[in-house]
Formats: structure tokens, sequence, C-alpha cells
């Protein structure tokens, strides 16, 4: 990429979706894949793939992925638009079929979370590696600042800092 596209495509997601609350289950689930993608990865790289991860993982559709079947899992292993790992693939099916399981006890994967709120980042990362598959301290850490969980996603005298706290973000609560 051209220096104009990288500083393009890092700034529109720290405008406008590094730290800001997500409500919606399925985009908290595509950011959580594309999280646990970055492991070992520039984010730009994941940044880069975030079109190829929405349409490999069915537009984050928690209920279509926790479905995915063998065939689906060999389908993603060999779709160059994503990280074919096959580590993090499984992940992401598994982690799909444990979302859907907290939906049905707590309503949504949201409510799960909050439910769950207030906690250290080592509270979350204990209670995320008993939860889900390939989360460890660094993906569980920046999934959460990255949905407005923890703080740390902007310094305060970021101007996206202000537009955040806007919208009372959790760490605010």
């Amino acid at each position: 990429m051209q220096p104009a596209e990288r500083k393009a495509l890092h700034q529109r997601y720290h405008d406008h979706h590094y730290g800001f609350p997500i409500h919606d289950d399925n985009e908290l689930f595509g950011r959580l894949i594309m999280e646990i993608n970055q492991a070992g990865l520039s984010w730009e790289t994941i940044l880069k793939k975030e079109e190829g991860f929405r349409k490999a993982y069915a537009n984050f559709d928690i209920a279509a992925v926790a479905a995915f079947s063998e065939k689906d899992r060999e389908r993603l292993l060999n779709d160059a638009a994503i990280i074919r790992n096959r580590l993090k693939v499984n992940a992401a099916i598994e982690n799909a079929r444990v979302i859907v399981q907290l939906q049905q006890e707590f309503g949504s994967f949201e409510k799960w979370l909050e439910h769950h709120h207030p906690r250290t980042k080592e509270e979350w990362v204990k209670l995320f590696k008993k939860t889900f598959r390939f989360t460890g301290g660094e993906i569980v850490g920046e999934f959460l600042m990255s949905i407005g969980y923890l703080p740390g996603a902007h310094s305060e005298d970021c101007p996206v800092y202000a537009k955040i706290t806007r919208k009372k973000p959790m760490w605010q609560r």
C-alpha cells in the first residue's frame, strides 16, 4: 500500500471504530474474530482483510458460523482473503458455538459481557480463557479496549477520546 492509503486505512479504524461501544452481537463476534486473527501479525494486515473476513464468515453472523461444517472449515483454510490458520479458523467456529449458548443463557453476547462488568484485565483474561478458544491476554485486552470495556484505546488528548466518552463506554461506568 502507498503511505496515503495505509494512513487512511488506519485512520478510518482509529477515528470511527477503535474504542467505540458495539451493541450488535454479530459485530462483537466479528471484532473478536479480527482480534484473534491479528495474533502474530500486524493490525494493518487484518484491516486489509476485513472484507475478506466478512465474506468468509457470513458477515459475522454468529448462528451461521456456529453451523459451519467440515466443508466450510476446509473452505476457510483455502481462502486467501483471510488468515489461513487452522487454530484461528477452529477458534472462530467454536467461539460462535459458545456465543450461541451465551445468547440463550443471557439474551445476547453483549449482555454476557455486561453481566461480567466490571473486571480487571486479568480477570477478563481468565474468564475468556475459560469460555473461548484462542483468547490470550493480548487478544482479550485489545478486544475489550476496542469495544469500550477497558480504557486505553485513546489518550485524553486525542480528539477521538471525547467522541468515545460521549458514547458512554463501559469503562466509564
